[in-house]
């Protein structure tokens, strides 16, 4: 058996193949375009048992992905974090570049019995798509709004309130007067950020109906969990994938970010916020969360009861993502029939 590993990117591809023994048999590397596959294909001829493993196989290399997919090739991806991590313990081949960091993806391959095939479910990718043009449209209205806020504090004193909309921003301009050109330069600007404000509101409004419209066709129950919205919903779906990959919901937890770490010292027992895993699907229990202390229920119960033991506010909200990350684990595991 041969692993060929790619490290994608966006002028070229580096391939390394490799036999079980994690012996370099061949290296290319081929420029990215309409003849890559070919390229690929006729390189990797002499390897009829062969199989691809492709650094992040939904990023950079998504479109060689499918198009080795589609002729019928067994594809693998390759988290970069776990190719990184072979590359940099690797006695030989740990200076950083194309042909070494091939070679990693290819290792990381063959010594990762778990390693997800590439080619998921064309819902899953379409709601990755909505989803990061719905994050993008969130942080282009959040720099906007950042911008009319500074920009208000040289028009008027005080500037205006941390809540603010644009209706109400407009009215706040329409009674200031701008005898100097500079005054009128700034009422200037602050019309325009305000009509951005506008235009990228209706926009996030958009993106979010049509991915409510998209999760209604979606097969998933995940919805009928409290708090479980469209957006959240989409998160879950698009960074999980397949759920088939955890095998227990502590890992799910782990990789959600949800999961504490130890920092005990001595005799004191405590843990901290873990800043690792994958901080999108960490934001969507965040969104479970803060939906379920808005209102009663058992969300909002466990909550008060980690307050009442003496945890603080952020550790008790911690403890109140792990328990969601649980009960979301099951029932991904549910509609994925396992």
């Amino acid at each position: 058996m041969v692993i060929i590993g790619i490290d994608p990117h966006k002028g070229s591809h580096t391939a390394v193949a490799i036999d079980e023994s994690e012996t370099q048999l061949a290296e290319v590397r081929v420029r990215a375009d309409r003849r890559q596959l070919e390229g690929l294909l006729k390189w990797a001829i002499e390897f009829p048992e062969r199989y691809w493993a492709i650094e992040s196989a939904e990023g950079l290399g998504g479109l060689l992905s499918q198009q080795l997919l589609e002729v019928g090739e067994e594809v693998f991806d390759v988290p970069p974090t776990l190719s990184a991590r072979v590359r940099v313990l690797a006695t030989n081949k740990s200076q950083k570049n194309d042909p070494n960091d091939a070679y990693s993806v290819a290792v990381a391959a063959l010594r990762s019995p778990r390693l997800r095939t590439a080619g998921a479910e064309e819902h899953v990718a379409v709601l990755r798509l909505l989803w990061n043009r719905h994050k993008n449209l969130t942080s282009a209205h959040t720099q906007a709004m950042g911008r009319l806020h500074a920009l208000l504090v040289g028009i008027l004193p005080g500037g205006a309130r941390r809540r603010l909309s644009a209706t109400k921003a407009a009215a706040m301009l329409a009674g200031v007067r701008t005898p100097t050109a500079l005054e009128r330069a700034r009422k200037a600007q602050a019309q325009l950020l305000i009509a951005d404000v506008r235009r990228l509101g209706a926009e996030l409004k958009a993106s979010k109906m049509r991915i409510a419209e998209f999760v209604d066709s979606v097969p998933t129950t995940l919805g009928e969990l409290s708090g479980v919205g469209p957006i959240a919903t989409a998160i879950i779906l698009a960074h999980t994938k397949d759920v088939g990959r955890f095998p227990t919901a502590d890992h799910y937890a782990s990789y959600n970010g949800s999961a504490p770490i130890d920092a005990s010292s001595g005799p004191r027992k405590r843990h901290r916020l873990n800043p690792r895993g994958n901080r999108q699907l960490n934001h969507a229990l965040h969104i479970i969360s803060m939906s379920q202390l808005s209102h009663p229920g058992p969300g909002r119960d466990y909550y008060e009861r980690k307050l009442a033991e003496g945890k603080t506010h952020k550790e008790a909200l911690r403890s109140l993502k792990r328990q969601i990350s649980d009960v979301v684990y099951r029932q991904l595991r549910i509609d994925a029939g396992r």
